[in-house]
């Protein structure tokens, strides 16, 4: 009993402290400032930043760069679920040369700093802006060259691939060899199996790869503001939206800064909420049969 009660003890305690940010973030947006937790004078002014620019004409709206950030995170998960789903399928379920080593150096770049490649990696995108129509010429996401969303997204792709490979092919060992020998004898593909057969088999693993692929998308800092121009550029996401309001001549206005970073979190707790019934079975599967 008393186990019991000391893991509730445990869990409770940073718990409270997370608990206590997101009260402070909550009564800080609502409020002209705070002491502590308390809030004094309660006002609606610190989310005005909805119907008009806090900075100005010359910046942009959060509405534009609302749309930016979830067209990048949008595209940064569907490519790193489909990518990622049709690469563990092979080293799930076929044995062929290299491809433990391939594992291992996935394992490898998945540890690797991301810092160390920015400069290589921002000569690649300049050099992908110079292919007519993919590098700067995409409807919505302006292409995959510099200073565009989908040169973003690319680069984020190319880190989180990794992690995505190792999620995917765990859940693939986790589906009985029975069900893939029985399609293969009834006559069908391998991509058929792969995608009637294994991935309906497979749902929770893409919701999960799906909300941490959106997640680091939709928080992401270091590479949008290493490879788009400017905070107040058209390929301005939310992160970089949030720098403008922090300045060394100017005060910054915390209060604001809750607000903003609020209606950030909105989204995240939006797509949690329709995903969580299959987070919660992300343990289902059938027999092990991976190697």
């Amino acid at each position: 009993m008393w186990k019991a009660g000391l893991a509730y003890i445990v869990l409770l305690i940073p718990t409270l402290f997370l608990l206590l940010g997101y009260a402070w973030l909550i009564i800080a947006s609502f409020s002209s400032r705070t002491e502590g937790l308390k809030p004094i004078g309660w006002t609606l002014s610190n989310w005005r930043f909805l119907w008009e620019s806090p900075f100005g004409g010359g910046y942009s709206n959060i509405w534009p760069v609302t749309l930016n950030t979830l067209v990048m995170s949008l595209v940064m998960t569907a490519i790193v679920v489909a990518v990622a789903s049709l690469a563990a399928y092979p080293l799930s379920r076929m044995k062929f040369a290299g491809r433990k080593g391939f594992l291992s150096l996935t394992l490898i770049l998945h540890a690797f700093p991301s810092v160390t490649l920015l400069i290589p990696i921002y000569f690649v995108l300049l050099w992908i802006q110079k292919i007519p129509f993919i590098g700067r010429g995409i409807p919505l996401i302006g292409g995959f060259g510099y200073n565009t969303l989908g040169g973003v997204a690319l680069v984020m792709v190319a880190f989180q691939l990794p992690f995505g490979i190792w999620v995917m092919k765990g859940f693939f060992d986790n589906i009985s060899w029975d069900m893939e020998r029985s399609a293969m004898i009834d006559g069908a593909s391998r991509i058929k199996i792969w995608w009637q057969i294994l991935m309906p088999n497979i749902k929770p693993g893409i919701a999960a790869l799906s909300i941490f692929s959106f997640l680091t998308a939709w928080n992401a800092y270091i590479i949008p503001v290493t490879f788009t121009i400017g905070a107040t550029g058209h390929s301005s996401v939310l992160s970089l939206y949030l720098q403008n309001f922090i300045s060394e001549s100017v005060m910054t206005e915390w209060n604001a800064v809750a607000a903003v970073g609020l209606f950030q979190l909105i989204p995240v707790l939006l797509f949690f909420l329709f995903t969580q019934e299959s987070l919660l079975s992300i343990y289902g599967g059938g027999k092990k049969g991976g190697v």
